[in-house]
């Protein structure tokens, strides 16, 4: 069922509600108007079991239907939350393939370190076999011309002066190769995860910095990314999840419009995230350096399935669930600004303590 469905079957309960409720003022304005005329008291007395009567009935239908509206309104909140982790898992599925190769980079040159760490070991550890042997030779007291020879040999075929520069390199190398896929497994344990149905007190700086790693691959080869982050940002009283969602749906976007518009060259485009924050409430603005968005279609930007990218690069559900995560579910605003040709800014206001 469309968001467009839900909002129809909600306002044809809504109205036979209300037409119920109707019904229900004219017959109790038709019963006092007759007592005011004077009826007999058998008269008065059917009239009163009459209007019980009906007034029984009228409310056992209003109390079905209300229990309908209660179970359809139900419906449309799981069918929302559906729709939600559905995106989700289509974008970290359009992400998939830019994350392998992000975690196979450094896996490769962590490899690359660990040969060349085995085959130094094995040299090191022949000198070390030979000079075992020197040593034993002068706790003898014996000769040692040939063993002496044989180590100065084995050390000058070592080169240790390239190994003991090369050595610790490599090692430090694997070190932050396996520190980064660390922080994009991390990056992209977190974004997967389903997330609490309960809003929390969360750091969003934490969900920005997560959402820019599994993005890396989206932005990394047509834009730089710039952030100016309030130092003094407070904890924000959010579904984390759905936020982290709404902040990749417009980095992927911006992404997307700077790619488009340097296509047909090696310039790199900018995206700016800035935050800062009033006593109520938290703001996040995005700004890129893009293609913009055309003046005859920023009515629709947040309408489902609307969208401007070719087959396979967007459904037009990206922005429109971000749209009702941000003000429908949190209290706040989504709005931007754009100029053809030069960029868009998204921003994010979001209440401190919505609850």
């Amino acid at each position: 069922m469309s968001e467009q469905d839900d909002s129809a079957v909600i306002a044809k309960l809504q109205a036979k509600l209300k037409a119920q409720q109707k019904t229900i003022e004219v017959l109790m304005n038709a019963a006092e108007q007759r007592t005011s005329e004077g009826p007999s008291a058998m008269e008065l007395l059917s009239q009163n079991l009459n209007m019980e009567r009906i007034i029984q009935q009228k409310t056992e239908i209003l109390q079905r239907q209300g229990e309908e509206l209660k179970k359809t309104l139900q419906a449309l909140q799981l069918s929302q939350t559906r729709l939600l982790q559905a995106q989700k898992l289509e974008s970290v599925g359009q992400l998939a393939a830019g994350i392998a190769h992000e975690i196979n980079t450094p896996t490769q040159f962590i490899s690359s370190n660990i040969d060349f760490l085995k085959d130094s070991f094995m040299n090191v550890k022949h000198l070390i076999d030979t000079l075992q042997k020197v040593l034993q030779t002068i706790v003898q007291g014996a000769a040692i011309p040939e063993t002496g020879r044989e180590a100065e040999k084995q050390l000058e075929e070592l080169d240790w002066n390239y190994l003991k520069e090369e050595i610790p390199a490599a090692i430090q190398q694997s070190q932050e190769g396996i520190k980064r896929v660390t922080t994009i497994v991390q990056a992209m344990k977190e974004f997967s995860h389903p997330g609490s149905k309960e809003k929390a007190f969360y750091d969003l700086h934490k969900i920005l910095e997560t959402t820019i790693t599994v993005a890396s691959n989206e932005w990394k080869y047509c834009a730089e990314i710039v952030t100016h982050l309030d130092e003094n940002f407070p904890l924000v009283f959010c579904l984390a999840n759905e936020i982290g969602q709404v902040f990749l749906n417009i980095l992927i976007n911006a992404s997307h419009s700077i790619a488009s518009k340097n296509r047909d060259s090696s310039e790199k485009g900018l995206i700016t995230i800035s935050t800062r924050h009033a006593p109520e409430y938290v703001e996040i603005c995005i700004e890129d350096t893009g293609i913009g968005i055309p003046e005859d279609i920023r009515s629709r930007v947040f309408d489902p399935f609307f969208t401007t990218k070719s087959v396979g690069k967007g459904t037009g559900q990206g922005l429109a669930i971000s749209h009702d995560v941000i003000e429908n579910k949190h209290g706040g605003t989504l709005s931007f600004t754009s100029e053809a040709g030069k960029g868009t800014v998204f921003t994010i206001q979001l209440p401190i303590n919505m609850k």
